[in-house]
């Protein structure tokens, strides 16, 4: 027990002895090392505190702006819908006030052909026209409803002042007498139909009608953090979509974030309301004008930060540590000569203990090299995870330079089209119309895919199929096509709206370009060791070699075009295949200048039974 004490008092002492002969080491490190790194280090955090809330705020904007661009998807198609209606030539001639009982029962025909089309794009949930009492239809109430049931409806006014304008309505309950659910919360894109012979006169009112779901699925799936609240509002401040049902068509309470949203089209502004203070982070949404806006606490952003901030104080923390170590080395050099004793007392010690002494001392020093191994461990997996980030956005890109460049679909092949159709029913007043209009369904049916990017080759040979017939119908009799199609492509996939613009390109600039107008159209499709090669060739004008190499290198070859050409260029459909399969693979062009042109499209290919299980 005794000697138990005596050890405990020498090993108190020595510790003593140690912190007195540090005393100078410990003076140095407050005064010169801690105490102002403590300063700094309090500094450093508020204003990186501030920093991190920014950024915070700023990716809950993109965030929010991912989703603005969503919604304006959603309505701009259903405005798509709309203005394709209108754009309908006898839609006017149909609601007319001058048809007869039985030609009243042909346009409700025909225009629930037209109303069943527009139905079938996943975003319309309903199309309504709202017509004359007169009218037989009228009272049907599915999609034709009598104009004198929405006089009282609160856009109304706004309706017919808009100048036919489409205007937009909040969401609102509505009734549905062939629906399952008996009322449903929907969203309408209406509009004034105006008769072309007398403009003052209004013949209708057209409703598009999204369904409530449809939005609340972006809307709702915004994930900011737990307590956000996210909500659209008009630029008036009523409120046209909020998870609570009950504030919908209500004006906006809270003047400050009303004020904050007022500014500019987008931003993050922090405010104060019921002493609790928030941030709020909105954008505007194009199609509409309307606000898209989330509230969100700010003690929620600070307490992220707070932990984000946790990382940065330890960084902090290894650099006093530095400097620590830094000033020791830097002390010793001063105190060397004063050390000289104590030194001559360690090498004497190290004599009488051995050289076995001295490899004990040295083998602490693992410790350190266990430190570094774990530091470099740490090291080798952020690379890792940071190149695997890298990977993934530029998947993402590719991606979206992919969908970017599909998106561009020629506008001026539809209204050639319409126009088409006009003329045929102006000319030979016969009913092949409705055929025409379903060959049209078809193509934009096989060109949409439902919001697919993939399709099957038999799809796409079917749509470059229902173009030709269209364009046959265009120009009768000035071309003929032959298909040659190896068997077995069914279950193979490709990307759409590849095949069509090389067909278009082959019809309108080489056969309508030649001196006779008439020509010959060839289109094979055949796999040649998981090489999927589609060819089309062409009898037309032919191109001379210098504008051959244009066609697949520049974005814009100087090539001019009439009206009824398509500005869907080669190099497009080129860079796609490359994005899809790899620059190994892209359209190979063949012409000779008064023979005929020949596209060769390689590329790999995906069977529809690799699909990945839903």
């Amino acid at each position: 027990m005794k000697q138990l004490m005596t050890r405990g008092l020498n090993y108190v002492s020595m510790i003593f002895k140690g912190v007195v002969a540090a005393r100078l080491w410990l003076v140095a490190y407050i005064v010169l090392i801690l105490i102002p790194a403590s300063v700094l280090l309090y500094a450093y955090s508020q204003r990186y505190s501030r920093i991190l809330e920014e950024e915070v705020t700023r990716t809950m904007l993109q965030t929010l702006k991912q989703a603005e661009i969503n919604l304006n998807h959603q309505f701009d198609s259903a405005r798509d819908i709309s203005n394709t209606i209108l754009m309908n030539p006898k839609l006017h001639q149909y609601l007319s006030n001058s048809t007869s009982d039985s030609d009243q029962l042909d346009a409700m025909k025909e225009l629930r052909i037209l109303v069943d089309n527009a139905q079938t794009n996943p975003i319309v949930f309903r199309v309504r026209l709202y017509v004359d009492d007169s009218k037989l239809f009228s009272h049907e109430r599915v999609n034709f409803f009598p104009w004198e049931s929405i006089k009282n409806r609160p856009w109304y006014t706004d309706v017919v002042n808009s100048s036919g304008n489409l205007v937009w309505t909040g969401a609102y309950l509505e009734r549905f007498l062939d629906d399952t659910e008996s009322t449903r919360y929907v969203f309408s894109g209406i509009r004034v139909l105006r008769d072309p012979d007398n403009y003052d006169h209004m013949s209708g009112v057209l409703s598009i009608e999204v369904a409530a779901k449809t939005i609340e699925n972006i809307l709702f799936n915004i994930e900011l953090n737990k307590e956000q609240n996210v909500f659209m509002v008009a630029p008036d401040g009523t409120i046209v979509l909020h998870n609570d049902k009950s504030l919908l068509g209500t004006k906006l309470k809270s003047s400050a974030v009303l004020s904050a949203i007022e500014q500019q089209n987008e931003g993050v502004s922090a405010i104060i309301e019921d002493n609790t203070q928030q941030y709020v982070v909105y954008t505007t949404i194009g199609s509409t004008d309307w606000k898209l806006v989330a509230e969100v606490p700010k003690n929620v952003i600070s307490s992220r930060t707070a932990s984000l901030n946790q990382f940065a104080s330890v960084a902090t923390l290894s650099g006093v540590t530095i400097l620590f170590l830094i000033l020791v080395f830097i002390l010793i050099a001063f105190i060397v000569r004063g050390m000289n004793l104590r030194v001559q007392t360690v090498i004497r010690a190290i004599k009488r203990e051995g050289m076995e002494g001295l490899d004990e001392r040295s083998g602490t020093s693992e410790g350190d090299f266990y430190l570094l191994e774990k530091s470099v461990d740490h090291l080798i997996h952020r690379v890792r995870d940071l190149m695997e980030e890298t990977y993934k956005s530029k998947v993402q890109e590719r991606e979206a330079q992919l969908r970017a460049l599909q998106a561009q679909i020629n506008p001026h092949f539809l209204y050639n089209t319409l126009d088409t159709i006009n003329w045929i029913a102006i000319g030979h007043n016969a009913h092949d119309i409705s055929q025409m209009i379903d060959g049209l369904a078809k193509y934009f049916r096989l060109s949409l895919n439902k919001g697919r990017d993939l399709v099957s080759v038999t799809d796409e040979l079917n749509l470059a199929k229902v173009y030709l017939e269209i364009q046959q119908t265009r120009f009768p009799k000035s071309f003929e096509v032959h298909f040659d199609i190896e068997e077995g492509l069914d279950d193979i996939e490709m990307p759409k709206l590849t095949l069509q613009p090389i067909v278009e390109n082959a019809l309108l600039h080489g056969i309508r370009k030649s001196k006779g107008k008439t020509g010959s159209i060839l289109i094979k499709a055949r796999q040649e060791e998981g090489v999927l090669i589609l060819s089309v060739t062409d009898d037309g004008i032919g191109m001379e070699p210098e504008l051959v190499q244009s066609l697949l290198t520049e974005p814009r070859p100087t090539m001019k075009s009439d009206v009824s050409g398509s500005s869907y260029g080669l190099y497009n459909v080129n860079e796609r295949i490359k994005l899809f399969a790899g620059d190994a693979y892209g359209l190979e062009l063949h012409s000779t200048l008064g023979e005929g042109t020949i596209v060769t499209v390689r590329m790999t290919y995906k069977h529809s039974s690799d699909k990945p299980p839903l």
